[in-house]
């Protein structure tokens, strides 16, 4: 899982509390801090944090990440093809109709 860096502003959007109660949940939970180059201080979200950060995203553009997902799909098929070109039309296919069930 990638490394996500949040304010105590950013962490208390997520959190849906102040920045003081979100410093003081970083305290709680031993997270990474640092002060950045901006000289706001940031915590390293742990794994929990960040599952829920992620959740959150998906949950505000469901479009964007149907469309992650068809591309990730398109992006397996053709590695277990073998060969880039292999089944291409039936995918694209697949794609058109997804995208025209969506209007």
């Amino acid at each position: 899982m990638p490394q996500i860096w949040m304010t105590y502003r950013e962490m208390a959007d997520l959190l849906g509390c102040d920045a003081d109660t979100a410093r003081a949940e970083a305290i709680r939970r031993s997270l990474d801090r640092k002060k950045s180059r901006d000289g706001m201080t940031r915590a390293k979200l742990d794994p929990e944090l960040s599952a829920r950060f992620v959740a959150a995203i998906r949950e505000t553009d469901p479009a964007l990440d149907r469309a992650i997902r068809d591309l990730r799909g398109v992006g397996d098929a053709m590695s277990r093809s073998g060969r880039p070109s292999a089944g291409w039309t039936a995918i694209a296919d697949d794609f058109d109709a997804a995208v025209a069930g969506r209007q």
